[in-house]
């Protein structure tokens, strides 16, 4: 019997080291110690950064194979993924091999990879065809583009790089006049030997195309006409996709539509006269909402809104707001027609408003008319209003002010985005006042500048600098509106002090006074995409005189979060004159 199961176990032995023999891409190396371990039933085994590129690409088995032949398959199909992942990064000679490993008394298989020398770029030919080739006036963007291009002589190739180069020029020769530019032919010749790649594109860019008529649907209620109104370019000026997507988003921001399309016909025989098609969906034209929030200049918020987006059957925007914030109470009711063929649109409104901060509390009525010119990164406005406020200080003597007053605002802003901006500058420049003659209890000019700047630091981070300065012309504070003079203090001013907690002392209440300074530096690091840290110093004061200013410096670091409406923060700050903390919640972007 015993020489029974020696015969039966050297047959078993024998069988098994055939099986190992017979499977050609296994046989090559033999059996390695055991190594324990999570279960696994295949490893790669390759450079750091290599391996970390494929197992991102890679799925290796999560479940034993059922024979050998689904070994061999896997293996065979693996090897050919794996050359041509590693050629994707610049691997053109790769060498892949196979191995075996004992994990978990179990044996697995092993693939081993020697990626080879990364492949550079040897040379790069860029052409152009079409009409940019004989345009003299396109002639430094083409030597700006050929400067401009990423893949440079002797860098590595990456195919991920090549097509995103690829996509870059063509979308910058299609940015202006070239609508229908095209790759007519793309080539990266590898040399395996040399490890060199050659780079050769030719870009054919088409004939120019200039502007021809808007071609629009879905309108059912409203004027063709409130659409013409808002384009930026007129018929027979030469294509600009920067003029496109401006007509788009001005289109966007009007309550009347809600989905729109623009694009040009890119039929090379209209380039003469391209015609644009605009394509709308119309909202419902009246529409209430309710809503609620927080911030920690004015608290908790709820708030109703009425809207009509025809009013009188004439496509203005009248609305009606009701706010309850815990300082600040607001009604306001008021219509806007629509911009002109010349970017001019009129706007009259009406507000009752109550406020009560650093024990100040205010009544104000007000009545405004406005006329505005707006364009992309420009506003001009001019307004007059009549207002009548009741001012209850704390411990001092209460006051009513009525001013008949005319307004002239500029506002210029070119931001890289909207939303979350990275580059870009605001400024601002108010002129206000009245006259003691002309309805006003005193006469009064308030001046007022503001500038916001935004620099990109490397790939992520964000430097903003803020400035703001105001000053007012009278005789004295009494007598003039509160909106007429300066306060700071909370978000958007000085942080690590209340809001508009500083200004010039009336009794025991903070009221306004004729002079105002206030600066912000702040860096924010944006760890990922949607969130990151800011450490700011914000420093300014408000007083009745130059003389009386005293420095209030507040600093301090909080989070960020870009959230689709912008970028929310959550600051921790420290009023330096005080030594106290305070919390402050906001929207980052106000402009």
């Amino acid at each position: 019997m015993l020489r029974k199961r020696l015969v039966i176990n050297l047959f078993a032995l024998c069988f098994s080291m055939l099986a190992v023999s017979s499977n050609p891409i296994l046989a090559e190396t033999a059996l390695i110690p055991n190594i324990t371990g999570p279960a696994e039933f295949a490893r790669i085994s390759a450079p750091d950064d290599v391996q970390k590129f494929l197992k991102e690409h890679i799925k290796l088995p999560e479940e034993p194979f059922a024979n050998n032949m689904a070994q061999r398959t896997f293996l065979r199909r693996t090897k050919h993924e794996i050359i041509e992942l590693l050629s994707t990064q610049g691997y053109f000679s790769p060498t892949v091999t196979f191995d075996k490993r004992i994990s978990n008394k179990v044996e697995i298989p092993v693939i081993v990879i020697d990626p080879g020398p990364m492949a550079n770029i040897r040379s790069v030919e860029i052409e152009f065809q079409g009409s940019i080739a004989d345009d003299e006036t396109q002639q430094d963007e083409i030597k700006k583009w050929r400067k401009a291009w990423p893949l440079k002589v002797g860098k590595p190739f990456l195919s991920a790089d090549w097509e995103e180069a690829k996509a870059v020029l063509l979308s910058q020769v299609s940015y202006k006049k070239f609508a229908a530019a095209r790759i007519v032919k793309s080539e990266a010749v590898v040399d395996k030997e040399n490890a060199q790649v050659a780079l050769y594109i030719v870009i054919d860019s088409g004939p120019v195309f200039y502007f021809g008529e808007l071609e629009i649907d879905g309108l059912e209620r409203y004027d063709p006409e409130m659409i013409e109104n808002h384009r930026p370019f007129r018929t027979g000026e030469p294509y600009s996709k920067e003029l496109m997507h401006r007509f788009q988003i001005a289109l966007q921001n009007i309550p009347h539509f809600g989905n729109v399309s623009v694009n040009i016909d890119p039929d090379v025989s209209k380039h003469n006269a391209s015609p644009i098609y605009v394509t709308v969906t119309e909202t419902k034209s009246q529409r209430i909402a309710v809503g609620g929030g927080y911030s920690s200049n004015n608290g908790a918020r709820a708030e109703v809104n009425y809207s009509n987006h025809n009013f009188l059957d004439r496509a203005w925007n009248f609305s009606t707001l009701l706010r309850l914030e815990q300082k600040r109470q607001t009604f306001f009711s008021g219509v806007n027609t629509l911009p002109n063929e010349n970017n001019i649109y009129y706007a009259l409104g009406a507000t009752v408003q109550r406020t009560d901060i650093e024990d100040l509390v205010t009544v104000r009525q007000r009545v405004d008319a406005a006329r505005i010119y707006q364009t992309y990164n420009t506003q001009w406005q001019y307004s007059l209003n009549w207002q009548r406020e009741e001012k209850r200080p704390d411990g001092a003597i209460n006051q009513t002010v009525e001013a008949l007053a005319f307004d002239w605002r500029y506002r210029y802003h070119i931001v890289d985005d909207p939303v979350n901006i990275r580059r870009g500058n605001v400024s601002e420049l108010r002129i206000g006042g009245g006259l003691d003659s002309v309805f006003s209890d005193q006469d009064f000019l308030r001046l007022y500048g503001r500038q916001q700047n935004w620099w990109p630091v490397g790939k992520r981070d964000v430097f903003y600098l803020r400035g703001e300065a105001g000053y007012t012309l009278a005789s004295s504070r009494f007598g003039i509106p509160q909106e007429y003079l300066f306060r700071a203090g909370g978000i958007q001013s000085v942080r690590g002090y209340d809001f508009l907690s500083i200004g010039v002392r009336e009794g025991n209440a903070i009221v306004g006074g004729r002079v105002l300074a206030t600066g912000t530096a702040e860096y924010t690091h944006w760890f990922m995409r949607n969130w990151g840290a800011a450490a700011f110093v914000d420093a300014g004061s408000a007083a009745d005189t130059i003389e009386d200013m005293d420095l209030f410096l507040g600093y301090g670091a909080g989070v960020r979060w870009r959230s689709p409406a912008g970028p929310l923060a959550l600051d921790l700050a420290r009023g330096h004159k005080t030594g106290t903390f305070r919390v402050h919640f906001s929207m980052v972007v106000n402009f």
